[in-house]
């Protein structure tokens, strides 16, 4: 089992799914812990399940809503350790610090670090950075209309002296390129479909899905997203 956090203000909810969903494809298991302060979730993921804390599946995926913590999710499913717990994949979305440290992402085996270039985006998403206890390794996904070298370097300055070993890979996703309208599409349909994305927000999604799973090959990825 592996687990995989994604850390940032920036709203990573839709994407989450689109990987999940690719993974589901390829008969793999995968919970999806909406650890954030704002549980976008409980709106976009249809449910019947009128309490504060619950799991729902939808599209086959797993997904946690209202929990605290990590053990919250673990006596929730009824079993007594997390090596009991069966799944292949799990994905934690936390927002703030405290989502950071209350499911224990310094353990996990990935973390992305995602956020576009709004002063909100960029400054709450560094504060959760300048909290960390422990140095942690991440890779960064931006989010930006167009990517200028000097949005880059102004990230990087603004975390300066964060505890954060940025990996060499760092991910593009355009905005206003017609991907949010495709997303706000399968929210309104209740489906995951990729087919009305973009050419490299597939791609992206792709690199994602083989640096989390490398067994399933850059092949079986293409084709698994073909039929979506």
């Amino acid at each position: 089992m592996r687990k995989i956090g994604f850390v940032g203000v920036f709203d990573k909810t839709d994407l989450i799914l689109c990987i999940s969903k690719i993974l589901i494809k390829s008969q793999q298991r995968v919970l999806f812990i909406d650890g954030t302060s704002v549980q976008k979730t409980e709106y976009v993921v249809p449910s019947i399940i009128p309490t504060r804390s619950y799991i729902t599946t939808y599209q086959d995926i797993d997904i946690a809503v209202g929990f605290e913590n990590y053990d919250k999710v673990i006596q929730y499913i009824g079993v007594e350790e997390e090596a009991n717990l069966d799944y292949d994949f799990i994905f934690v979305d936390v927002d703030d610090y405290e989502g950071f440290e209350d499911f224990d992402l310094y353990s996990f085996d990935l973390l992305y670090y995602i956020t576009s270039f709004d002063a909100y985006s960029l400054n709450k998403g560094i504060e959760i950075l300048r909290f960390l206890e422990t140095p942690v390794r991440m890779e960064k996904l931006f989010f930006s209309k167009e990517m200028f070298k000097e949005e880059e370097e102004y990230f990087n300055y603004l975390a300066l002296g964060v505890k954060v070993e940025w990996d060499d890979n760092r991910l593009y996703f355009p905005l206003e390129n017609g991907d949010q309208a495709a997303l706000i599409e399968n929210q309104r349909l209740e489906n995951i479909k990729l087919k009305n994305l973009s050419n490299i927000f597939k791609e992206n999604v792709s690199f994602m899905v083989n640096e989390i799973d490398p067994s399933l090959g850059s092949k079986n990825i293409k084709n698994i997203m073909k039929d979506l």
